[in-house]
């Protein structure tokens, strides 16, 4: 069987190369392959299906908020793009451009979407002119293009699938306040549905968003030690909002600003999925996400009466509401394993002539290989408590990995000497200074700040760098 395993993939150890593991995985499971189109990807079966289940998910959890679904253009007019300064230049060396329509050339430019931000701000430009028309709480899910120049599948590539939450609000409060409550959704859907571990705080000046006041981010740790931006929440106050002239007239007929808020989680995580839960046989998908819960395979499904009774498994399994399918093909039971493995399927329900016999399947988990015999007549139940373990085992999994590659420094010869003997973040205290930050990422070869640490004491005064009074504590890594 150990040789029949062999010859349906062909998988790098991660240990041994990381990348090419990553790599591998994705081919192997049939998640996504690059187009034609250099540096775009074609999301394959495997691949979208999972997307498609992040999607029902986090679209259930941002509707109980209060948000609303909407659908914009893709194209935006280069003088819309322009009115926000810090915006247009965060995003210039990554727009492309329409320049004709047919044969004809445009007269003004436009922009392939990057981000929505002017495009919502234009529309509530015209729609917004009292208070009883806030707020909005809108999202859209969709596709941006960003001229990246390395592109890796899932983790950057130059288009993209995500989705886009852009708010206004009368106050100031408000929109801190919305902020914060889709950070938290980002962190409750990140840590329950698919058992990922993180850090997560307020992005330090010169890593937040274009034009925003205030991003907060959620940082996952792949398994290589390097941090991956995992979903971000911004505040922007009313510097869009402004540029684009949204006011309201309040109760007393005053004029006012509103308050703007954006947010986003995109196909990057995927990959994140892929890093912290991956093995060296495929991917080990999280229960709650995963597309396919169980796989029924017959064993000896040529004696009589076996794939029979397999198919009468299947249907109560998808009855009782799991996202069930069987494996009937004529591959051995050894391919089969392999296969359900490489993709990921948290379990397998082996069925033979002798489980037949003692009314039972043998029920294999993908995350730890451990084998369970179950009664068939107990296995519409019995399976959910599986699955509800194996989930739970995979955040501990994760978080026990995380919590181990935590580390603290005060002095720079002791940061240097963490990050090499350790992959992970860093704990250290820090002037706020650019250009400190830069001799930092020089020294510790790429480590930059995560976020940073508002809600624990300082384990410093001074920063670790230049040994001028600290100002922050962040989390610092290296980083996709």
């Amino acid at each position: 069987m150990a040789n029949e395993k062999k010859l349906v993939k062909a998988i790098t150890a991660r240990d041994e190369d990381f990348a090419q593991w990553y790599t591998d995985v994705v081919r192997e499971a049939e998640l996504c392959d690059y187009s034609s189109v250099k540096g775009c990807l074609n999301y394959l079966p495997n691949g979208y299906a999972i997307w498609e289940n992040i999607q029902k998910d986090l679209d259930a959890r941002f509707k109980e908020t209060g948000v609303e679904n909407v659908s914009l253009p893709m194209l935006i007019p280069e003088s819309l793009l322009e009115k926000e300064g810090d915006h247009i230049e965060g995003f210039a060396p990554e727009v492309a451009w329409v320049t004709h329509g047919g044969m004809e050339r445009l007269q003004e430019r436009l922009c392939i979407r990057p981000t929505s931000e002017t495009l919502f701000c234009d529309l509530w430009s015209k729609m917004v002119r009292s208070h009883r028309d806030l707020p909005k709480v809108w999202n859209q899910w969709n596709s941006v293009l960003r001229w990246e120049k390395t592109t890796r599948p899932f983790l950057r590539s130059r288009e993209f699938l995500w989705q886009e939450g852009h708010t206004i609000h009368a106050t100031y409060e408000e929109a801190e306040q919305r902020t914060l409550t889709m950070l938290k959704v980002y962190q409750d859907f990140i840590r329950d549905s698919l058992a990922i571990p993180f850090v997560s705080g307020r992005k330090a000046e010169n890593e937040k968003f274009a034009g925003a006041q205030d991003t907060y981010t959620v940082e996952a740790l792949m398994h290589d030690g390097k941090a991956l931006q995992s979903a971000t929440s911004h505040f922007f106050g009313n510097g869009f909002p402004d540029a684009f002239n949204i006011k309201y007239i309040d109760k007393n007929n005053q004029p006012h600003s509103v308050y703007e808020t954006s947010w986003g989680l995109s196909t990057r995580i995927i990959g994140a999925i892929i890093m912290v839960h991956g093995d060296d046989d495929g991917l080990v998908l999280p229960p709650r996400i995963a597309p396919v819960q169980t796989r029924v395979i017959p064993i000896a499904q040529h004696k009589e009466g076996v794939l029979e009774k397999a198919d009468e498994l299947l249907a109560a399994l998808k009855a009782a509401g799991y996202r069930a399918k069987i494996d009937d093909s004529e591959k051995s039971p050894g391919w089969k394993f392999s296969e359900q493995e490489i993709l990921g399927i948290p379990t397998r329900i082996e069925i033979g002539p002798k489980d037949i016999e003692k009314n039972q399947v043998v029920v294999v988990r993908r995350d730890t290989r451990e084998k369970i015999v179950v009664s068939i007549d107990e296995i519409t139940t019995k399976l959910g408590e599986i699955l509800e373990t194996i989930q739970k085992d995979m955040y501990e999994k994760a978080k026990a990995f995380l919590n181990s590659h935590i580390d603290t420094a005060v002095t720079m010869d002791e940061m240097v000497e963490k990050f090499k003997a350790n992959r992970g973040f860093v704990k250290a205290c820090w002037c706020g200074d650019e250009e400190c930050e830069g001799e930092i990422k020089y020294a510790t070869g790429g480590a930059s700040t995560r976020c940073l640490i508002e809600d624990e004491e300082m384990i410093s005064d001074t920063c670790i760098f230049c040994g001028k009074p600290a100002k922050h504590m962040a989390y610092w890594g290296k980083s996709y």
